[in-house]
């Protein structure tokens, strides 16, 4: 994931490494991913610009697991969050 300070409120892209050769995958991964960030959003503090960039892992990885993982990483980032 990366991130910087924003003067607007949170928002997130998401981008998906060519490493997944097929565009099924990446799209099935880019889907995971917004999913699990739109549970997990409340973690995420209320100015910053995200981009979360997809893995191969994501594939893999049960949603549950994914979930937590970025939880993890939003609650790493400084700053206030939103109320």
């Amino acid at each position: 994931m990366l991130w910087r300070e924003a003067s607007e409120p949170t928002r997130a892209g998401f981008a998906v490494s060519r490493q997944l050769r097929r565009a099924v995958e990446r799209n099935r991964v880019r889907r995971r991913l917004r999913a699990a960030y739109r549970a997990a959003r409340e973690a995420a503090p209320a100015r910053v610009a995200l981009v979360i960039v997809g893995r191969p892992a994501a594939l893999r990885e049960p949603f549950e697991g994914l979930l937590a993982q970025l939880r993890g990483a939003l609650a790493a980032i400084p700053g206030p969050r939103a109320a």
